[in-house]
């Protein structure tokens, strides 16, 4: 599999180090404008305390990659990525209250700024850095239950009130074998009783050892009418280097088969029809549909071939701007259900508005959608990846009601 290379982690720490040798020179000049020696040598102790702190933090990191099992290696690697921001954000924020104070009132007196400035360049460090490790130890794993009322005329009356539950990207191989972890989330959705359970996708990290012993714990999902899937970007094992062409199918077939023996239908551009030939609803599901960098194997079209005399269609895609691009005005289909974006696992939320950086790659990156008659959900997430916390954005589970 991939790995990191020590000429990579090399680059990686020289760019960290001249990143933060500008940011010291920068603060440094401000400091010296108002003559405040003081002051300075409090910047140099953080500053340099942050910086050694996280290279070391990498350099043991890679030690340990080349040490361990290859089955942990995938988890290491991500947490650099996380080790990475916990450390960046807080000397940001830092750099950027610092200099806002200096260019907006630079008339303070000695005796202030030693007491206004360190003591706002401490909050504006350590504040971020304490809400970061509840994010990573606490947030992760407080599963949020997300409720949604649509109405459809579609819907056949036999089927009204229709209850779903939509779950995505679980990314099992992040939760380390930890199995309890799922628990709550398991408990949780099968409280609420739905009548289908449908998982949009990204199962695994990128391999098939990574469901080793999760087969008894997501067997244990209840639905009243049938349980749905299918594959995301992450479950082609696209993000590693194989041998053979042999061994990707080969983890690819594993992955496929352990829906089976928890229970789901994967549909693999294919669809099932639930009823009977007058009250029925159709469920479809294309394999992941992306913009570059992510492939493109799905085939709506495909789906859709045996099921278009069903006036109630739900389609599974995984990432949300195929419905954009295939499915909203060029189609019938009544609700889509997508993942993939996870939230950018960071973000705000305040009653109806809600923001996040993702929402500059992604059109539809979080919540419920409507044009015209067509719906479509984006799930946050349930599980993670690459960063290990949730800021402002907490694993969802979905719970879609639909009348006609």
């Amino acid at each position: 599999m991939r790995t990191i290379s020590y000429l990579t982690i090399f680059f990686l720490c020289l760019a960290i180090l001249i990143i933060d040798i500008l940011a010291f020179y920068w603060l440094q000049s401000i400091t010296n404008l108002i003559n405040m020696p003081r002051l300075s040598l409090a910047i140099d102790i953080l500053f340099w305390f942050f910086t050694i702190g996280l290279i070391t933090s990498i350099v043991i990191l890679k030690i340990r990659l080349d040490r361990i099992h290859p089955q942990r290696k995938h988890l290491l690697i991500t947490s650099l990525y996380g080790l990475t921001v916990s450390s960046f954000i807080p000397k940001v924020i830092f750099v950027a209250i610092i200099s806002f104070l200096f260019f907006t009132n630079q008339m303070l007196s000695e005796q202030e700024s030693l007491m206004v400035i360190p003591l706002v360049g401490l909050l504006a460090g350590f504040f971020p850095f304490f809400v970061i490790l509840y994010a990573i130890f606490k947030a992760l794993y407080r599963f949020k239950i997300h409720y949604l009322n649509i109405r459809s005329d579609l819907l056949p009356e036999a089927f009204s009130p229709l209850k779903i539950v939509h779950i995505s990207d679980l990314h099992l191989g992040s939760f380390n074998f930890r199995y309890h972890i799922l628990d709550r989330a398991i408990e949780l959705i099968n409280d609420l009783e739905p009548d289908f359970i449908f998982f949009t996708g990204d199962l695994v990290n990128n391999f098939a050892w990574e469901l080793k012993g999760w087969s008894k714990i997501l067997e244990q999902l209840s639905a009243k009418k049938g349980k749905f899937a299918v594959l995301g970007n992450h479950d082609y094992g696209d993000y590693s280097t194989w041998k053979t062409k042999a061994l990707k199918k080969s983890n690819f077939e594993s992955i496929k088969y352990f829906y089976k023996k928890i229970g789901f239908k994967l549909l693999l551009n294919e669809a099932e029809i639930v009823g009977n030939y007058n009250d029925s609803i159709a469920i479809l599901g294309v394999e992941n549909w992306g913009n570059p960098p992510f492939k493109k194997y799905g085939d709506l079209k495909k789906s859709m071939a045996k099921v278009s005399h069903v006036p109630f269609k739900i389609l599974l895609s995984h990432d949300p701007t195929h419905w954009d691009e295939e499915v909203v005005t060029k189609t019938d289909i009544s609700l889509t259900l997508s993942g993939h974006t996870h939230g950018m696992q960071a973000g705000v939320q305040l009653k109806s508005k809600q923001w996040s950086p993702i929402k500059y790659k992604y059109k539809q990156w979080a919540g419920l959608h409507k044009k015209g008659k067509q719906y479509l959900n984006v799930n946050r997430g349930l599980g993670w990846l690459g960063f290990p916390g949730r800021l402002g954005m907490r694993p969802e589970i979905t719970c879609i009601e639909i009348k006609s």
